[in-house]
């Protein structure tokens, strides 16, 4: 398994579980549960949740599948930016650790940036891991100014990740965010790893794939693994596409196939707005 190491010098898991649009009353949620349950066992064990996701019912869904087995899972969640505030933010986390059946979250993230100040976030945030309920914080649809202005806050540098939608169809964060997270050691959670599923019938992938006896999904994971300080957190609801998530830890892309794939899918050559869904 690959890793990535925090700010501190913890390490996780470089490929991880997403969860958005899980648990959200469908049929399949013992199927859910299974895919979760499969990543843990192949060493997937990062997963990544949030309080928005059917409010709350992705991170019950989460606690079910981690019962009995909490202390190898690294748990992530976030808190709504409408409920970013000192105290809703206290809230928040708490109603998560009851969803999650938890006492501790091990990374908790500002969603994405609302109307209440960073300052008050952070301090909430830091109160948090002084009281055990999260051991990290960090944030998610930070651009370049965001983070700038987190930097200049008293313990903004204590923010270990930033997570934000990455994929090969969306590179715009290599111009500027992510070389500068990765001078920081600064983890980049890539979300969409796979563009929301578009990717994994993109001709060319197919076809790198087909030389390597992979899909194009695993082709576009390890593309990312290959990346310092990026954790690429695809969500699968089956135990079949959490193994085929897997196989991106066995694959090495050749140089040439590098190339190929800036080829189809070309850096950025200048500044972009931040890609969120």
């Amino acid at each position: 398994m690959k890793k990535v190491i925090l700010t501190g010098g913890e390490e996780v898991p470089a490929l991880g579980l997403g969860t958005w649009k899980m648990g959200i009353g469908e049929a399949d949620e013992a199927g859910q549960i299974e895919a979760l349950q499969t990543g843990i066992d192949l060493g997937l064990t990062l997963i990544d949740t949030a309080e928005m996701y059917g409010d709350g019912r992705s991170e019950a869904l989460v606690g079910q599948a981690i019962r009995g087995r909490r202390d190898p899972v690294f748990l992530v969640s976030k808190v709504l930016p409408q409920n970013a505030s000192r105290q809703g933010t206290i809230e928040a986390c708490e109603r998560s650790l009851r969803h999650l059946a938890t006492d501790r979250i091990d990374l908790y993230l500002l969603h994405w940036r609302g109307n209440h100040p960073l300052a008050e976030t952070v301090e909430a945030f830091e109160r948090l891991k002084r009281d055990g309920k999260i051991r990290h914080w960090g944030v998610s649809n930070l651009d370049p100014a965001d983070i700038r202005e987190l930097l200049a806050l008293p313990d903004g540098v204590n923010c270990v990740a930033n997570q934000v939608m990455y994929n090969l169809a969306e590179r715009g964060i290599e111009w500027d965010l992510l070389p500068d997270a990765q001078a920081r050691q600064m983890a980049i959670m890539a979300y969409c790893p796979l563009g929301e599923g578009q990717l994994i019938d993109h001709p060319g992938l197919v076809a790198l794939g087909r030389r390597h006896g992979v899909t194009a999904a695993t082709v576009a994971l390890a593309w990312l693994l290959a990346r310092d300080g990026v954790i690429a957190i695809p969500k699968s609801r089956s135990a079949a596409r959490v193994r085929e998530n897997a196989a991106a830890l066995s694959l090495t892309l050749s140089a040439e196939d590098l190339d190929e794939l800036d080829r189809l899918f070309p850096p950025p050559g200048g500044p972009m707005p931040l890609a969120m869904t």
